[in-house]
């Protein structure tokens, strides 16, 4: 079976490379002519542990391949996957111009039946206005079906993700469709994988409460870390007595300076102006915005409070600046505003992530970006650590505690065990922590 994936952004790509190791025939489309020109250069945009081997396999099988013609695309694809961005508006809402122009060429271009799916997070009615849009650009009558199947991919355990998934949703109306959609996802029978079938605004429903439901959890623990510090409870403590119950799980209950990436921010956004629209406050989803809106600013104020109340002319090391491990996305990085409120302080930065270096550069400047961690903690008045990749856990703190103007340590994501640190001879600053 032939389909086509819209979009070579994280989604996209992950989505027709995964597809492609399936034994489907893929083709990724985009406008953006240098990411093409990369990818059939063998280079991968984006960074995603075993992504770049996992395509470099499937274009050697001939399996996958990469395009700026959608029109050949879409004429060759039985099913076309719509992966674009959806960025917030103005307004927070989702912004769909690029789902829209994707649904005009597919119009435009259809040469029979077609199933069009939707992977990129659209709010409800999406569905329904894809398949006005199509209608109203073919060239000639065309049966199709609109189908939507939304991600539940991980930054950082993106294929791990879409090969063994949770669940697998599909919103249509048609049961031809559903058949089709079912048949790509074959290979993941075997591994009993549950499939939740569903009518499209359902279906597109489901990714938004999903990710409101989460980012709750997250702002959550950390109002909880803030109390915590204040009564003199363990917060990690208390974390681990809430996820030992079944009905609560202990995933996303780990306090840090705030969620980001492309998807909590945006999607949280989206579906409080959702409910708006239909005359409804979200007020839970709207006090989660704001929980983690001011979350950066009680970040400096912890580094701020551990130098005695002043940086100016004060050297600080950050350790990381993407907004989760394994990954080079700065999109919404909690790192971003937390660094440029330290500059405004008087702080001079320099900092070392192990992929999101280039990123920063887009979202972050007068930054003195180091080779490894130790040359960040070299000369520092302090080390602060803002995004807990693995090589971080491991640190020789002899050998930082020799290069460290001051030996000071603030773990914004808790992952060194104070005592430990007390006892090295490190005044250790945590969240939600005695």
């Amino acid at each position: 079976m032939n389909i086509c994936v819209v979009g070579v952004g994280y989604v996209g790509l992950v989505t027709g490379a995964c597809f492609s190791e399936f034994g489907l025939r893929v083709s990724c489309v985009d406008k953006d002519t240098s990411k093409i020109d990369l990818l059939e250069q063998g280079k991968v945009p984006i960074h995603e542990p075993g992504l770049a081997e996992l395509i470099e396999k499937n274009v050697k099988e001939g399996r996958l391949a990469f395009t700026t013609d959608i029109k050949e695309s879409v004429r060759n694809a039985l099913v076309i996957f719509i992966a674009v961005g959806t960025p917030s508006d103005e307004e927070g809402s989702a912004d769909l111009r690029y789902v829209e122009e994707v649904a005009r060429s597919i119009g435009q271009t259809m040469n029979g039946y077609k199933v069009v799916v939707t992977k990129s997070t659209v709010p409800v009615g999406t569905g329904k206005m894809i398949e006005a849009i199509i209608k109203e650009n073919q060239t000639a009558p065309c049966a199709f079906d609109v189908v939507s199947n939304p991600e539940f991919l991980r930054e950082g355990s993106a294929i791990e993700d879409f090969m063994r998934p949770n669940r697998v949703v599909i919103g249509a109306e048609s049961e031809q469709a559903v058949a089709i959609l079912k048949d790509l996802y074959r290979p993941l029978y075997l591994i009993e994988t549950p499939f939740v079938t569903t009518d499209i605004a359902t279906a597109e429903m489901i990714k938004y409460a999903s990710n409101a439901f989460l980012a709750t959890k997250i702002s959550f623990i950390n109002e909880m870390a803030t109390i915590c510090e204040r009564v003199g409870a363990d917060v990690h403590k208390v974390a681990k007595g809430m996820g030992l119950d079944r009905r609560i799980g202990s995933k996303f209950l780990h306090p840090g300076p705030g969620f980001g990436g492309s998807c909590f921010p945006k999607d949280t956004r989206a579906i409080s102006q959702i409910a708006k629209q239909y005359g409804y406050e979200f007020e839970i989803v709207d006090a989660v915005i704001r929980v983690n809106e001011k979350r950066p600013r009680m970040m400096i104020e912890k580094v701020v409070s551990a130098l005695d109340g002043n940086l100016r002319d004060a050297v600080l090391g950050v350790l990381g600046l993407t907004f989760k491990p394994n990954t080079d996305d700065m999109r919404e990085s909690p790192t971003i505003p937390i660094i440029k409120g330290l500059q405004e302080k008087g702080a001079k930065i320099q900092a070392y992530d192990p992929a999101g270096m280039e990123q920063a550069k887009k979202y972050l400047s007068n930054i003195d970006y180091k080779k490894d961690l130790y040359a960040v903690a070299e000369g520092a008045d302090a080390l602060v650590l803002t995004t807990e990749w693995n090589q971080f856990r491991n640190i020789d703190w002899e050998r930082v505690r020799k290069v460290l103007k001051q030996r000071i340590v603030v773990d914004l994501r808790n992952i060194y065990d104070p005592q430990r640190m007390r006892a090295l001879g490190f005044q250790y600053t945590s969240i939600g922590r005695p």
